[in-house]
């Protein structure tokens, strides 16, 4: 294999930039960054910080702008319009052409709109990439009020953000209680009210019916429960979705998102895909064959460039996790934590008395082995509960190691008999 061989990577968002740092690493092929969105990799999940005074756009950037030369990775920003998989062509906005002899896909996710009248309307976005956040300065120059439509990551950031400048949110959440596709319903309503404790206008059960608009610019909302909410920003967070429109037409084989393989191989050679816009054609038990997360970008990433390098890896994510922020409540989770467990499943909810702190551990009811965790308030040590999955433990062995897990083992000395008291009284319930 030719040491100049070009690979060619559509995307600088942490799984595009994780391969080509791997690919040097491990080889002296030619290779070329391409995004339309910045000059430089960035952070996107500090882009909030940005908005709320709390860093600088510089700050944003994991390396300096000469590590890009020095490691001889070519970064270049175009937008790519079309791509001709039989004679390996790129086609770029402006009539440029470039050649590649593998191809990466790694263009990441868009903002998810279901079609609302209006929906077009001046001041409506959603918050994904760096030129989102940009527009949200513009919308929110002389913002009034603000309605969030959904109950996910981005809409409490978004809502987060939108009160650092005392800009009144009200978020219409189509469930019962905030995230509750994605958490059981005692984590899903905690999580409810310590956004509430804030000041942000919750509106569980409501959904966005029509967008309303006065000179070309959202004005109001319409809601199911028949109520008009009078609005200068609509911040627009049900989901994301892969960023894969520019493959109409092509060859390479799409659902929701691009179909790969566990070699992360599209069905045309010598072309892959990675991060929020693959989709896994075989995902691995109890994984989405979607998942948008960091780590797993990076882990793809990783994973793809020893497969070009000529070392073929298949994915393997291994156990799930993840964490995230409500407010100034951490979120962990690992394992899996079913939001509706069925009759294999069955969780143990704790929190304490202020309402700041939370566990929920799914277990089998059958065996009582540990099947995953979700905590509030509380960091836990990601190494401590990987290995505890992979050596299959047991509900009781879980409470009684908990302070391994946790970065601060007085959590544990203070609320210990509370939790396993907790925990007793639970089971006995059950069993009533």
């Amino acid at each position: 294999m030719s040491s100049t061989e070009h690979v060619v990577i559509i995307g600088n968002g942490v799984a595009g930039i994780t391969a080509a740092r791997h690919i040097r690493r491990i080889s002296n092929k030619k290779i070329t960054v391409i995004s339309a969105e910045s000059d430089y990799f960035f952070s996107r999940t500090a882009l909030m910080y940005v908005y709320m005074g709390h860093m600088k756009w510089e700050h944003l950037k994991p390396y300096e702008d000469w590590f890009w030369e020095e490691n001889r990775i070519e970064l270049k920003k175009a937008y790519v319009e079309k791509i001709e998989p039989a004679s390996k062509m790129l086609f770029l906005k402006g009539e440029e052409k470039m050649s590649y002899d593998k191809l990466i896909l790694a263009t990441g996710s868009v903002p998810r709109f279901l079609g609302w009248d209006g929906q077009e309307l001046k001041g409506v976005q959603g918050l994904v990439s760096k030129q989102d956040l940009e527009l949200l300065e513009d919308n929110t120059r002389n913002c009034k009020s603000a309605v969030i439509v959904g109950g996910g990551l981005i809409g409490v950031e978004l809502a987060e953000m939108l009160h650092t400048r005392n800009i009144p949110v009200t978020m219409l959440i189509r469930e019962k209680a905030s995230w509750q596709n994605v958490l059981p319903l005692q984590d899903a309503e905690f999580i409810s009210r310590h956004i509430q404790s804030q000041g942000i206008v919750l509106k569980h059960e409501t959904e966005l019916k029509k967008i309303n608009g006065t000179n070309g610019r959202v004005s109001s909302v319409n809601t199911s429960s028949g109520e008009e909410i009078n609005c200068n920003l609509l911040g627009v967070s049900v989901g994301v979705k892969p960023n894969i429109t520019f493959l109409k037409g092509t060859e390479i084989e799409t659902d929701m998102g691009i179909l790969v393989n566990p070699h992360l191989q599209t069905n045309i050679p010598d072309v892959y895909a990675i991060g929020d816009c693959a989709q896994h054609r075989e995902p691995q038990n109890g994984r989405k064959d979607i998942e948008a997360v960091w780590y797993t970008a990076r882990m793809m990433g990783e994973t793809v460039a020893q497969t070009i390098c000529g070392q073929t890896f298949k994915y393997k994510p291994g156990h799930w996790f993840n964490s995230a922020k409500f407010f100034n409540i951490e979120f962990q989770t690992y394992g899996l934590v079913n939001a509706e467990p069925g009759e294999d499943e069955k969780h143990f909810h704790w929190e304490n008395k202020e309402g700041e702190k939370a566990i929920t551990i799914a277990f089998d009811p059958a065996t009582s082995k540990f099947l995953g965790i979700n905590t509030f308030g509380i960091r836990m040590r990601h190494e401590v509960f990987d290995r505890w999955l992979t050596q299959q433990r047991d509900l009781e062995f879980i409470l009684r190691n908990f302070r391994e897990a946790n970065f601060d083992p007085e959590f544990y000395d203070r609320h210990e008999k509370e939790i396993f008291s907790s925990f007793k009284d639970q089971l006995a319930n059950s069993q009533t």
